[in-house]
């Protein structure tokens, strides 16, 4: 339940719309929601602008059915990351509108309309090797109500295919950038961009990139100004950050 939803929900109690046992039950549980293995923040939206996210991972599948199952009651559309293909066949059961992202392994369920913004995200990936963190952020940021672009596959290693590029990039409100490896990608696009920059790590590398921390540390000692570095393949987290910047 958003702002306007509770605004509504008031009026409508006060004008007899909505019965006043029914208009109880809902504010009752507008802080929380107790399901016995989770307890869903229903103030959050109102708090922070966006519900609350299933983080898939360490929940059983019946667990995140009965989360998601529970949220959609509240009218709130439903993003759930690190998601398995059979968590998303179970919430099918109760969600026919769900989708499933299976290389970003991130489930949404659109319950009611987003706006989307004219200002734009760009997501931009150094290697194809990227793409599951890259979908995690695409997907998060459109449920968000952002429109977004990608721009992947252009790393250091070959830069000429980035400055081909660089106009469309420039043109985004603020830019998300991937990459494993050494992490170089960041500090170029960061020196030739005027917009901010949030950096995201992945785990992509051999050996030595140390499953990711290579190309974290890469980019939190970057010389270029205006990034900001989320964790190791959070893609989530960056589109978050960018979603706030965007609708500013």
């Amino acid at each position: 339940m958003n702002k306007k939803e509770l605004e509504k929900l008031l009026v409508d109690v006060k004008n007899g719309e909505t019965g006043i046992d029914e208009g109880i039950k809902m504010l009752s549980e507008l802080p929380y929601k107790d399901l016995g293995y989770a307890t869903i923040d229903n103030h959050r939206e109102i708090r922070n602008g966006y519900p609350e996210v299933i983080y898939c991972a360490g929940k059983t599948v019946d667990q995140v059915r009965g989360i998601a199952e529970y949220m959609i009651t509240r009218n709130n559309n439903i993003l759930a990351t690190r998601a398995t293909k059979e968590m998303y066949e179970a919430l099918l059961e109760v969600c026919p509108q769900a989708k499933y992202n299976e290389l970003g392994r991130v489930i949404t369920v659109q319950v009611r309309p987003v706006e989307e913004t004219e200002s734009y995200i760009a997501i931009v990936a150094a290697g194809t090797s990227d793409l599951p963190v890259v979908e995690e952020a695409y997907e998060t940021a459109r449920i968000l109500g952002n429109k977004v672009e990608k721009v992947t596959d252009v790393g250091v290693a070959g830069i000429h295919r980035l400055m081909a590029r660089m106009d469309f990039i420039r043109n985004a409100k603020v830019i998300v950038v991937v990459a494993g490896m050494e992490g170089a990608l960041a500090s170029v696009v960061g020196g030739l961009v005027d917009k901010p920059v949030i950096a995201v790590p992945t785990s992509v590398g051999y050996g030595a990139s140390f499953g990711g921390l290579s190309a974290l540390l890469t980019m939190l000692n970057s010389c270029a100004s205006g990034i900001s570095v989320v964790n190791i393949d959070n893609g989530f987290g960056a589109a978050y950050n960018a979603s706030i910047i965007n609708k500013l």
